[in-house]
């Protein structure tokens, strides 16, 4: 039996999965959660792993090991390796004026066309932007510049040297500072960012793009809290979508739909998509192929937020907006935390449409529904417009377990949907990842 390590740390929690390579079944598992809010203590995503891997029984007969983790976040080093200010998440949106700067200094077409990336505030290179304008003196301690998942890799891997940080072609491709086409980084798009000279850009840290089934680092010192012994190879890990790619075994034309704290739809490719638009992110998989993605902002909190409105549990819920056939013209806008497909990140939500007749439970449950399908709908139909089919759909995340979207989103979208049975496909994807470390 060869055993390994699949790691999930997404915005809401970390996930441990131990898989057996040979039999490829789940052996244990573990999790805990993560603070609330879009920027967190690194370290926090530490101490949640730790106790996810105890949770799971241990690591001791773990072979390997790899991070999947959530996308676009920015962690700031200083030269010995200590976090600068709190890690700014994917969702935190108080970049969106520094995005709204680069793509007027230098067009939109200028920025997808090198980083296949349209800056808006979810992504690195605006956060990056947004401290070098707005708190200096914490951006005048940095020397390293990395992602949550490369955080967390180089801290299993036990070595301070910043030199030693690492990460994959998946994750890196959501920063809009590394070549959609090459894989390799675009030091004149974060001199530009940071508002440098490029050869000051070049003598900050990035991590090392290490190939897929390539070998990351391997850890440097046992962790006798978890077992993890030293010698373990740690593979390149992954952004939270190419790892859901994985595990799930998408190939070329097949797409994910995952509905969590965000809506994700993202789809196999052979070839590099660039979006002139701005709407469809020319990410890479972890694989070799590239996985053009959108994303929404707003997720299943919408219909969480709905059901406590109206005084029910989720499954009550469900029952209300399946109880009538359409909303009878009464519409739910769901920009709750602003949006990035479209990319609105001022937007609030709106409820349209009311009248004495469709202004009753049911009605607004089902408008909730509809507005979040609405949304997966807009972000399909991008990738789509990108000229990129599409032969299939998997549903995935929380919201796979609501009857009322899986009877309205199929209808709404017009593609066959499947649905995966529950588990932690991100987990999963990083623990073949780090199978084929020992094959």
């Amino acid at each position: 039996m060869a055993v390994v390590a699949g790691v999930d740390s997404s915005t809401q929690s970390t996930k441990v999965l131990i898989w057996d390579t040979e039999s490829q079944q789940v052996l244990r598992q573990g999790s805990a959660s993560h603070p609330e809010g879009t920027s967190v203590n690194p370290e926090r995503w530490w101490e949640a792993f730790i106790s996810a891997a105890q949770q799971a029984g241990g690591l001791v007969d773990v072979e390997a090991i790899s991070v999947g983790a959530q996308q676009h976040g920015l962690v700031t080093l200083d030269q010995n390796g200590t976090v600068v200010r709190d890690a700014l998440l994917w969702n935190d949106t108080r970049s969106a004026a520094a995005a709204n700067q680069l793509v007027e200094e230098n067009g939109l077409d200028f920025w997808v066309e090198s980083s296949g990336c349209a800056p808006v505030a979810s992504l690195t290179i605006t956060k990056l932007r947004w401290l070098v304008d707005q708190e200096p003196q914490s951006w005048s301690r940095v020397a390293a510049i990395c992602l949550p998942h490369d955080w967390l890799s180089w801290r299993i891997q036990g070595i301070a040297n910043i030199h030693a940080l690492f990460t994959d072609r998946s994750d890196a491709s959501g920063t809009a500072y590394l070549d959609a086409r090459t894989g390799e980084y675009r030091y004149d798009l974060l001199s530009h960012a940071l508002r440098i000279p490029e050869r000051e850009a070049r003598h900050l840290v990035l991590p090392k793009v290490v190939p897929p089934q390539g070998v990351g680092g391997v850890v440097a010192r046992d962790i006798p809290e978890i077992g993890l012994r030293a010698g373990t190879k740690i593979a390149p890990g992954c952004g939270d979508n190419a790892g859901a790619a994985l595990g799930l075994g998408l190939r070329v034309g097949e797409a994910a739909i995952s509905i969590g704290t965000s809506c994700v739809v993202s789809v196999v490719s052979d070839k590099p998509v660039i979006d002139k638009s701005g709407s469809v992110t020319g990410f890479m998989d972890a694989t070799g192929n590239w996985l053009p993605l959108t994303c929404t902002l707003n997720g299943t909190q919408v219909m969480d937020k709905t059901a406590a409105l109206l005084g029910v549990d989720l499954s009550t819920f469900d029952q209300l907006a399946l109880q009538v056939s359409d909303t009878d013209g009464l519409q739910m806008i769901p920009y709750f935390q602003g949006e990035r497909t479209p990319n609105l990140p001022d937007a609030t939500a709106e409820i349209r449409g009311m009248t004495l007749h469709n202004y009753d439970p049911a009605h607004l449950a089902r408008a909730a529904v509809e507005g979040l399908v609405g949304l997966i709908d807009y972000a399909l139909q991008a990738i789509q417009g990108c000229g990129v089919e599409i032969n299939k759909a998997t549903l995935i995340g929380g919201g796979a377990k609501s009857p009322a979207v899986t009877e309205i989103l199929p209808v709404k979208l017009g593609i066959d949907i499947e649905v995966a049975p529950r588990g932690e496909y991100v987990a999963l994807g990083a623990a073949k990842q780090a199978g084929d470390l020992i094959r």
